[in-house]
């Protein structure tokens, strides 16, 4: 008989608390939480958060998969682990964003959403 103890999954807002948490122990800078809900179909929330050095991105994505494997939501996917400029973390209703702040600078997530919003209030204001 098997006795393993069955792990309900966590909702999106127990998953981006333990996200937070992971990257705030692991000193992670300028955490930014973006729902995208009502404008992406893959994801519920994004995470963006900055580390220090590629090791500190690394480190800071190792002690995520870690904690959300223990929580009973093992990421669908990591990107970019070995070079550490920038590394996404997929655990479904909540993305992670790990970068050093020029790649952060760089591609500007924040403000591509914040862009992505304004177009679609736009568009549905003007129906």
């Amino acid at each position: 008989m098997n006795t393993q103890t069955v792990r309900e999954e966590l909702t999106t807002d127990q998953l981006q608390q333990l996200v937070v948490s992971s990257l705030e122990d692991f000193k992670a800078a300028d955490i930014v939480i973006i729902d995208v809900s009502d404008r992406s179909p893959l994801t519920e929330r994004m995470v963006i958060a900055s580390g220090n050095s590629t090791r500190h991105v690394k480190s800071m994505a190792e002690n995520l998969i870690v904690r959300a494997k223990a929580g009973g939501n093992p990421p669908l996917g990591v990107e970019g682990a070995g070079e550490g400029e920038w590394v996404l973390v997929d655990l479904n209703d909540v993305i992670v964003h790990l970068m050093l702040p020029q790649t952060r600078a760089f591609y500007n997530l924040e403000k591509l959403w914040e862009a992505s919003a304004e177009r679609r209030s736009g568009i549905s204001g003007s129906q």
